[in-house]
């Protein structure tokens, strides 16, 4: 298919997300203009950058489908890109959207060899293991990340704003529908005007990090200094049978955060908010593995001290102080990785600007 082709494709619906999974492993790369003269770049299949013509200094990232079976971020995602592509949105700001896993996306499945979300910050690059298309594509991503931050039109010397919200759904529901995950900001404060944002769309329960990651949101914080999150909508759902309107405010506060100076928020109340923080991650040791609660039960559930969570042939885990709650619960794991972290209340008082 040639690029003409494309693009008069492109230019005529909008829909990226069909152009990306129509060629989920390649996608040469070819720009073109909008009639506001914002520039659009094709990157990469799934990887598409829009350069406004007036600049400010804000440099936003969104990403979805990092888990192909995660379907309500990907149609979120889609649905702004086609609004952009098709004049519905003006945008106000640089925006690279990134779809992170099209082959899987079009499997319908959470990955095709490996955990996706598992290999940033270089993991990627683990010499004692076996190459994939998934450690290929965080390659990718992390270099398309880094181009993005670096390759700015403007050259004065005002500080860039950058950040990073990599959309999920969960495999199982919570006790709060949606959630984020705050990355390990290794000793710096936490952000009000990000806690203000969140709760502009609909996310008041953050989980705060103490442990650099290999998540994509984590790479992002700590490589380019970014204000970086994952952020968890809900529950895993087949495309098309996600209920929409139960994200009407964080759409809304997508399209503004790209298409206005500012996004309508409220002064940070930490009490308006459920804050953890890990106390324990759970591994998986062995294929003996095992998690004794339902598979149904939701995210953020506690139970009483002693309760057993898992066992690991003869390793027993045990809930061990009251509050402990159980998030991202996942037997399935391969070995080695983390099955279940285990999270209690915090706060962050004194330690947010």
């Amino acid at each position: 298919m040639s690029h003409p082709t494309l693009l008069e494709q492109l230019q005529q619906d909008g829909d990226f997300l069909k152009l990306t999974l129509s060629n989920p492993n390649a996608l040469e790369p070819f720009n073109f203009s909008l009639p506001d003269d914002t520039i659009v770049c094709i990157w990469d299949t799934g990887v598409i950058c829009f350069e406004p013509k007036q600049l400010t200094h804000q440099d936003i990232v969104l990403s979805c489908g990092v888990h192909g079976n995660e379907t309500a971020p990907i149609e979120i995602c889609a649905d702004i890109v086609q609004q952009v592509l098709t004049g519905q949105i003006t945008l106000k700001h640089r925006l690279l959207v990134l779809f992170g896993n099209p082959p899987a996306i079009n499997a319908s499945k959470r990955e095709i060899e490996e955990n996706l979300n598992r290999l940033f910050s270089g993991q990627h690059n683990d010499t004692a293991v076996t190459p994939s298309a998934e450690r290929e594509r965080a390659k990718k991503l992390e270099g398309y990340v880094g181009q993005f931050y670096s390759s700015s039109r403007v050259t004065d010397l005002v500080p860039r704003n950058r950040c990073l919200y990599d959309l999920h759904t969960a495999i199982r529901g919570s006790r709060f529908e949606k959630f984020a995950v705050y990355p390990f900001l290794h000793e710096k404060p936490w952000r009000k005007a990000q806690f203000e944002f969140l709760q502009a769309c609909d996310v008041t329960t953050v989980l705060l990090m103490q442990t650099p990651a290999t998540t994509f949101s984590y790479f992002a914080s700590n490589t380019h200094g970014a204000d970086a999150f994952t952020i968890e909508l809900g529950k895993v759902k087949p495309f098309g049978q996600n209920d929409m309107t139960r994200f009407t405010k964080v759409c809304t506060a997508l399209r503004q955060l790209i298409s206005h100076d500012t996004v309508q928020t409220v002064a940070f109340d930490e009490h308006q908010f459920q804050l953890y923080q890990v106390y324990r991650a759970i591994n998986k040791q062995t294929e003996a593995f095992k998690l004794h609660f339902a598979d149904d039960v939701e995210n953020f559930t506690s139970y009483p001290v002693g309760t057993l969570l898992a066992s690991d042939g003869e390793l027993e885990y045990r809930v061990e102080q009251p509050g402990e709650a159980l998030i991202f619960p996942n037997a399935k794991v391969a070995k080695g990785q983390r099955a279940m972290l285990m999270v209690v209340p915090t706060t962050v008082a004194g330690n947010v600007v």
